[in-house]
Protein backbone atom coordinates (compact mmCIF):
# COMPACT_ATOMS: atom_id res chain seq x y z
CA UNK A 1 0.00 0.00 0.00
CA UNK A 2 0.98 3.44 -0.75
CA UNK A 3 3.71 5.03 2.03
CA UNK A 4 5.78 8.34 2.34
CA UNK A 5 8.58 5.58 2.76
CA UNK A 6 8.77 5.01 -0.94
CA UNK A 7 9.77 8.35 -1.59
CA UNK A 8 13.21 7.32 0.65
CA UNK A 9 15.26 6.80 -2.54
CA UNK A 10 15.03 10.27 -3.66
CA UNK A 11 15.58 12.01 -0.40
CA UNK A 12 18.93 10.08 -0.06
CA UNK A 13 19.69 11.01 -3.56
CA UNK A 14 19.88 14.78 -1.95
CA UNK A 15 21.61 14.22 0.72
CA UNK A 16 24.42 11.57 -0.30
CA UNK A 17 26.80 15.24 -0.84
CA UNK A 18 26.56 15.48 3.00
CA UNK A 19 27.11 11.82 3.94
CA UNK A 20 30.35 11.57 1.67
CA UNK A 21 31.46 14.57 3.56
CA UNK A 22 30.66 13.17 7.19
CA UNK A 23 32.56 9.98 6.13
CA UNK A 24 35.08 12.20 5.18
CA UNK A 25 34.99 13.49 9.00
CA UNK A 26 35.11 9.82 10.28
CA UNK A 27 31.38 10.21 11.50
CA UNK A 28 29.78 7.02 11.84
CA UNK A 29 26.66 5.55 11.45
CA UNK A 30 26.17 4.74 15.47
CA UNK A 31 26.88 8.31 16.12
CA UNK A 32 24.30 9.47 14.37
CA UNK A 33 21.65 6.74 15.41
CA UNK A 34 22.40 7.40 18.76
CA UNK A 35 22.47 11.50 18.54
CA UNK A 36 19.27 11.18 16.71
CA UNK A 37 17.74 10.12 19.86
CA UNK A 38 19.40 11.99 22.42
CA UNK A 39 17.76 14.98 20.76
CA UNK A 40 14.28 13.52 20.51
CA UNK A 41 14.47 12.86 24.57
CA UNK A 42 15.28 16.22 24.80
CA UNK A 43 12.63 17.64 22.39
CA UNK A 44 10.28 15.20 23.89
CA UNK A 45 10.75 16.55 27.30
CA UNK A 46 11.02 20.15 26.31
CA UNK A 47 7.64 19.76 25.01
CA UNK A 48 5.82 17.51 27.56
CA UNK A 49 7.21 20.38 30.17
CA UNK A 50 5.33 23.41 28.38
CA UNK A 51 2.45 21.11 26.64
CA UNK A 52 0.58 24.29 28.25
CA UNK A 53 1.99 26.45 25.99
CA UNK A 54 0.78 25.51 22.02
CA UNK A 55 3.08 27.00 19.95
CA UNK A 56 5.81 24.59 21.61
CA UNK A 57 4.50 21.87 19.94
CA UNK A 58 6.27 23.67 16.60
CA UNK A 59 9.46 21.66 17.43
CA UNK A 60 7.89 18.48 16.68
CA UNK A 61 8.28 18.98 13.03
CA UNK A 62 11.03 20.84 13.07
CA UNK A 63 12.75 17.74 14.69
CA UNK A 64 10.96 15.51 13.20
CA UNK A 65 12.00 16.72 9.12
CA UNK A 66 15.68 16.94 10.86
CA UNK A 67 15.49 13.52 12.27
CA UNK A 68 14.35 11.72 9.24
CA UNK A 69 17.24 13.13 7.30
CA UNK A 70 19.72 11.86 10.27
CA UNK A 71 17.64 8.65 9.92
CA UNK A 72 18.68 8.28 6.27
CA UNK A 73 22.44 9.69 7.10
CA UNK A 74 22.98 6.67 9.14
CA UNK A 75 21.49 4.31 6.72
CA UNK A 76 23.62 5.47 4.27
CA UNK A 77 26.96 5.26 6.06
CA UNK A 78 25.69 2.21 7.37
CA UNK A 79 25.20 0.52 3.64
CA UNK A 80 27.72 2.37 1.79
CA UNK A 81 31.00 2.97 3.55
CA UNK A 82 30.66 -0.49 5.35
CA UNK A 83 30.01 0.63 8.84
CA UNK A 84 27.16 -1.97 9.24
CA UNK A 85 27.33 -4.18 12.26
CA UNK A 86 25.14 -6.13 14.32
CA UNK A 87 25.31 -3.10 16.86
CA UNK A 88 24.06 -0.69 14.67
CA UNK A 89 21.00 -2.98 13.74
CA UNK A 90 19.89 -3.11 17.30
CA UNK A 91 20.79 0.56 17.87
CA UNK A 92 19.04 1.35 14.22
CA UNK A 93 15.85 -0.13 15.28
CA UNK A 94 15.47 0.19 19.51
CA UNK A 95 16.36 3.82 19.03
CA UNK A 96 13.81 4.53 16.11
CA UNK A 97 11.30 3.30 18.35
CA UNK A 98 12.18 4.80 21.35
CA UNK A 99 12.11 7.95 20.02
CA UNK A 100 9.35 8.09 18.13
CA UNK A 101 7.37 7.15 21.26
CA UNK A 102 9.01 9.60 23.30
CA UNK A 103 7.86 12.30 20.62
CA UNK A 104 3.97 11.31 20.10
CA UNK A 105 3.31 10.85 24.07
CA UNK A 106 3.59 14.37 24.73
CA UNK A 107 0.03 14.94 23.01
CA UNK A 108 -1.59 13.11 25.41
CA UNK A 109 -1.26 16.34 27.15
CA UNK A 110 -2.77 18.52 25.18
CA UNK A 111 -6.43 19.90 27.21
CA UNK A 112 -9.36 17.91 24.69
CA UNK A 113 -7.20 14.85 23.68
CA UNK A 114 -8.08 12.04 24.73
CA UNK A 115 -4.63 10.46 26.36
CA UNK A 116 -5.89 6.98 25.61
CA UNK A 117 -6.01 7.09 21.96
CA UNK A 118 -2.40 8.52 22.09
CA UNK A 119 -1.02 5.51 24.20
CA UNK A 120 -3.15 3.46 21.45
CA UNK A 121 -1.59 5.04 18.40
CA UNK A 122 1.69 4.19 20.65
CA UNK A 123 1.34 0.44 21.20
CA UNK A 124 0.25 -0.39 17.76
CA UNK A 125 2.78 1.55 16.40
CA UNK A 126 5.78 -0.20 18.55
CA UNK A 127 3.76 -3.64 17.48
CA UNK A 128 3.98 -2.78 13.88
CA UNK A 129 7.58 -1.95 13.54
CA UNK A 130 8.44 -5.19 15.57
CA UNK A 131 6.16 -7.04 13.01
CA UNK A 132 8.44 -5.50 10.52
CA UNK A 133 11.58 -6.50 12.14
CA UNK A 134 10.47 -9.95 12.83
CA UNK A 135 10.40 -10.73 8.58
CA UNK A 136 13.72 -11.99 8.94
CA UNK A 137 13.21 -14.51 11.34
CA UNK A 138 10.61 -16.43 9.26
CA UNK A 139 12.70 -15.96 5.92
CA UNK A 140 11.34 -12.90 4.77
CA UNK A 141 12.64 -8.75 4.70
CA UNK A 142 12.44 -6.54 7.08
CA UNK A 143 8.64 -5.48 6.32
CA UNK A 144 8.14 -1.74 5.20
CA UNK A 145 4.89 -2.15 4.42
CA UNK A 146 2.06 1.28 4.64
CA UNK A 147 -0.09 2.14 5.35
CA UNK A 148 1.15 3.93 8.42
CA UNK A 149 4.75 3.44 8.90
CA UNK A 150 6.89 5.33 10.56
CA UNK A 151 7.91 8.58 8.00
CA UNK A 152 3.72 8.34 7.74
CA UNK A 153 3.22 8.44 11.43
CA UNK A 154 5.58 11.41 11.47
CA UNK A 155 4.20 13.26 9.00
CA UNK A 156 0.72 13.02 10.45
CA UNK A 157 1.62 13.92 13.96
CA UNK A 158 3.57 16.61 12.26
CA UNK A 159 0.24 17.83 11.11
CA UNK A 160 -1.19 17.62 14.11
CA UNK A 161 1.34 19.78 15.88
CA UNK A 162 1.15 22.01 13.46
CA UNK A 163 -2.63 21.98 14.13
CA UNK A 164 -2.38 22.73 17.68
CA UNK A 165 -0.03 25.18 17.36
CA UNK A 166 -1.73 27.05 15.13
CA UNK A 167 -5.08 26.42 17.13
CA UNK A 168 -7.02 25.60 13.62
CA UNK A 169 -7.49 21.85 14.71
CA UNK A 170 -9.82 21.50 17.47
CA UNK A 171 -9.68 18.72 19.96
CA UNK A 172 -12.47 16.09 18.61
CA UNK A 173 -10.82 17.22 14.94
CA UNK A 174 -7.71 15.65 16.80
CA UNK A 175 -9.16 12.74 18.82
CA UNK A 176 -10.46 11.51 15.01
CA UNK A 177 -7.28 11.24 13.47
CA UNK A 178 -5.15 9.60 16.43
CA UNK A 179 -8.28 6.80 15.86
CA UNK A 180 -7.96 6.84 12.36
CA UNK A 181 -3.59 6.74 12.55
CA UNK A 182 -4.50 4.01 15.45
CA UNK A 183 -6.91 1.72 12.81
CA UNK A 184 -4.01 2.65 9.60
CA UNK A 185 -1.54 1.47 11.98
CA UNK A 186 -3.59 -1.95 13.25
CA UNK A 187 -3.71 -2.41 9.22
CA UNK A 188 -0.15 -1.70 8.62
CA UNK A 189 0.53 -4.56 11.12
CA UNK A 190 -1.73 -6.93 9.41
CA UNK A 191 0.13 -6.66 5.91
CA UNK A 192 3.70 -6.65 7.56
CA UNK A 193 2.87 -10.41 8.72
CA UNK A 194 0.42 -11.39 5.47
CA UNK A 195 2.97 -10.19 3.04
CA UNK A 196 6.24 -11.73 5.54
CA UNK A 197 3.97 -14.89 4.96
CA UNK A 198 3.99 -14.69 1.75
CA UNK A 199 7.49 -13.41 1.18
CA UNK A 200 9.17 -17.06 1.24
CA UNK A 201 6.74 -18.63 -0.86
CA UNK A 202 7.00 -16.02 -3.72
CA UNK A 203 10.71 -16.34 -3.65
CA UNK A 204 10.88 -19.90 -4.05
CA UNK A 205 8.19 -20.51 -6.96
Amino acid sequence: MPSIYQLKPRFQDLLRPLVHRLFRLNVTANQVTVLALLISLLVAATVASMAHVVWIFLLIPLWMTLRMALNAIDGMLAREFGQQSRLGAYLNELCDVAADSALYLPFALVTGIWPAAVVLVVILALISEYAGVLGPMVGASRRYDGPMGKSDRAFAFGVIAVGIASGLLAPIWINGALLLIAALSALTLINRVRRGLQEPASGSA
